[in-house]
């Protein structure tokens, strides 16, 4: 499980002109700064794998046939199912169109945002069909268009309505200010929490928490808070962002177990990789719209500095994170991986952390992510949907699937801010002694005369 996409190692340095130097290293991923063209390459490959496994159109789910007239609902009528099982309304999608917006940000390339465009003027078109036949025929869950509809947890709602007020923001689509409405208010209001206002869940036990909803909550509250101007968004997300550290943060090994149950307070920790991303993009997804006068700001960027400092230590010697990160005999994992390159990379960009050694750490991390992404734009090495579990057999044993999409968004975002990284006009990448050494501009001159 987990074996890289592309194995034909071991690699050397390319950087290093001497390829005869005995004091060069061999390695298990391409270890070499990254090259813009070649992350572009391999961001172009996922769209076009995108593209082809997400499908909007509308059909007969019993004969398959297309679904041409929209005046009448019919019972039998679904979303065209991906190939890949790809759903185009499933939170796993709103992370991959967080991560078409930052492409296109980064290579100028609109292509990346027209998959974002045309699912949403898909949800616009077909929004008011699919309500006509749930109002006529009453089919909840199997209705297609459900969790617009009618959420019922933070996964259906959280994700893809923060994506789609960034997709508003940028005008990226047309405006779905109704299944916004929809999908915050759910968030807002109507999702189960604590007394104290944290986020929670009624499973696996009555009352649980879990880390996965830092991220399926906290950036839609975040955005709603830019969107409107509401502080009281902002002082949710934070609230929200310090008291699920509270239960979850494990301040030993510095990293977030994945979940928490009432009943069962003092429970082993299970530091499983996607918790802990979730946890990070949640709170770099904060601070970026997060007013810098809020006084949850510095809250936030002090735990997400910590926890940064913990997982960059817990990298695997093929710049990749282990499925379970406090243990080393666990698989390489993929999803999580590209989640910690993609924070180091923007949290060095937007200055929260020093270049220093992170940028070289997030440099490592896409080496090992970039063996993940095949020639066909499959990301390879995702484990698959997991839930909250309190053994660790469950957890080193969950499969890993090119179709997982858990996978897609996260390298998307990765590659396009090593592209920003590596264009960053503060930052300096020196190649000294066989290594890097990412410089802030203006830190002082190094010397390296005993080298020469």
């Amino acid at each position: 499980m987990g074996s890289p996409a592309h194995a034909e190692g071991p690699y050397r340095n390319p950087d290093n002109k001497n390829q005869s130097d005995p004091g060069e290293g061999s390695y298990p991923v391409p270890y070499k700064k990254p090259v813009v063209a070649e992350i572009t390459a391999a961001l172009h490959r996922i769209r076009g794998f995108m593209e082809t496994a997400t499908p909007t159109r509308v059909v007969d789910k019993k004969t398959g046939a297309p679904i041409l007239d929209f005046q009448k609902p019919n019972a039998n009528a679904i979303t065209e199912a991906s190939h890949s099982d790809m759903g185009i309304m499933v939170y796993e999608m709103g992370v991959v169109h967080a991560g078409m917006v930052k492409a296109r940000e980064a290579t100028g390339d609109k292509r990346f945002t027209d998959l974002t465009a045309r699912h949403f003027n898909f949800f616009a078109d077909k929004l008011p069909y699919f309500r006509a036949q749930e109002n006529q025929f009453k089919l909840e869950r199997a209705n297609s268009f459900s969790r617009f509809l009618d959420p019922r947890a933070l996964d259906d709602a959280g994700s893809m309505c923060a994506a789609m007020m960034r997709a508003r923001a940028l005008k990226i689509g047309p405006d779905l200010s109704n299944i916004i409405a929809t999908c915050s208010d759910w968030v807002v209001n109507k999702q189960f929490r604590l007394a104290d206002g944290t986020m929670a869940r009624e499973r696996p036990q009555a009352v649980s928490l879990w880390a996965d909803d830092l991220y399926m909550s906290v950036p839609a509250l975040a955005e709603l808070g830019r969107m409107t101007g509401k502080r009281a968004h902002f002082d949710d997300a934070v609230k929200n962002v310090m008291q699920m550290t509270g239960y979850l943060f494990n301040k030993q090994q510095n990293l977030y177990t994945h979940g928490w149950n009432a009943n069962h307070p003092d429970a082993p920790n299970f530091f499983w990789a996607r918790a802990n991303g979730w946890a990070v993009m949640s709170m770099s997804d904060l601070l970026d719209v997060l007013p810098k006068d809020h006084p949850g700001y510095p809250q936030v960027l002090a735990q997400l500095r910590t926890t940064l400092k913990s997982i960059g230590e817990r990298q695997s010697g093929s710049g990749l994170w282990h499925q379970m990160l406090d243990r080393n005999d666990s698989y390489l994992e993929t999803s999580a991986s590209a989640m910690f390159v993609y924070v180091f990379a923007h949290a060095i960009n937007q200055g929260w952390i020093s270049p220093t050694t992170y940028g070289s750490i997030a440099q490592a991390g896409w080496a090992g992510l970039s063996t993940r992404i095949n020639d066909k734009g499959q990301v390879e090495g995702t484990c698959v949907g997991t839930t909250f579990a309190s053994d660790q057999v469950y957890y080193y044993n969950r499969p890993t699937s090119p179709f997982a999409l858990h996978g897609y968004g996260p390298t998307l975002l990765a590659g396009a801010e090593m592209i920003k990284l590596i264009n960053n006009p503060n930052v300096d990448v020196q190649y000294k002694v066989r290594t890097y050494h990412y410089m802030s501009k203006g830190a002082g001159q190094t010397n390296y005369r005993e080298h020469h």
